[in-house]
């Protein structure tokens, strides 16, 4: 269901600064009052010429934060990791977080709460992420607010960290990844905004997921990248886990922030495979995969 046409409503967005973030924002921000909430002036500079107000403030600081978003509609909470560091831990970043926003809400008398959420989210799993992001997203559902968690899978847009990984591979003679085989069901960006955009004005509440047209190996998602740059010389390389674990494993033990962890590299290992990738309670028209990763190709070649 869409926001009727002429309503304008009171949003806030937390996680503001990334490309997620910056999409949402241009596409609200000519319509709606936008509130962008991040952490730092670095954060701030990247949404300097984007239709909304910024405001630098502390997740946790649960004062100065309702105080800001009293007698807003709705928040819409982007924040989340995947690799977590001895500074930054999954419990900070995500139920943490979600304390303090909710908390905030309550304060503030922001009604609706809408969080984006991850494919495999579960308190009972293995995963260190995936039971934290479960968490969160426990922590939200209760939080007394009219609230929805949209699950999605790899999202890919123009301009995004994992759209530019995915076109190097494709670029490189031979593209190095682990189990090769593992499930992806990519969505595109547009369409995850085209979904936050519908459930703004709509009742649903509880968890939904949505997923992209296509759920296909890692290799063939690379390969098929490869075809669009007229790169017939890529070849895939599927290396072990066992071996990412174990690299993981020594690097979390060397440093304060390793570049990949455990816990990363497992979240990036789940299998992805929707027979029904739009739930009923939305009306979308998901981006065909051919497409999306033309878009992204063009961004980054």
């Amino acid at each position: 269901m869409a926001i009727p046409s002429g309503i304008t409503m009171k949003v806030v967005v937390a996680g503001a600064n990334g490309n997620l973030g910056r999409r949402l924002i241009g596409a609200l921000g000519n319509a709606h009052q936008v509130l962008a909430l991040v952490r730092s002036p670095a954060a701030a500079e990247h949404l300097i010429a984007l239709p909304c107000q910024v405001a630098i403030v502390g997740y946790q600081d649960v004062e100065r934060l309702s105080a800001l978003i009293e007698d807003f509609d709705v928040l819409i909470n982007l924040t989340g990791i995947i690799k977590a560091s001895r500074l930054n831990t999954y419990v900070k970043a995500h139920e943490e977080v979600a304390r303090g926003l909710v908390a905030a809400c309550q304060r503030a008398g922001v009604e609706r709460l809408i969080a984006l959420g991850i494919c495999g989210s579960d308190e009972e799993a293995a995963n260190a992420c995936f039971r934290s992001r479960a968490a969160c997203e426990r922590i939200q559902l209760e939080g007394g607010q009219d609230a929805v968690i949209l699950r999605v899978p790899m999202v890919l847009g123009e301009g995004d960290f994992a759209s530019a990984a995915l076109i190097r591979n494709a670029a490189s003679r031979l593209a190095f990844t682990f189990r090769a085989s593992s499930l992806e069901q990519p969505i595109y960006a547009g369409d995850v905004i085209a979904a936050i955009e519908q459930l703004l004005g709509s009742p649903v509440r509880g968890i939904i997921t949505l997923a992209g047209p296509e759920s296909l190996p890692r290799k063939q998602l690379i390969t098929r990248c490869a075809a669009l740059i007229e790169n017939d010389a890529n070849r895939v390389v599927s290396l072990p886990m066992a071996l990412g674990l174990g690299i993981a494993f020594m690097l979390e033990k060397l440093m304060r922030s390793p570049p990949v962890t455990r816990a990363m590299l497992g979240v990036l290992d789940h299998d992805d495979h929707f027979d029904e990738p739009v739930p009923s309670e939305l009306e979308l028209t998901l981006t065909p995969l051919e497409v999306m990763l033309k878009r992204v190709a063009e961004t980054v070649t």
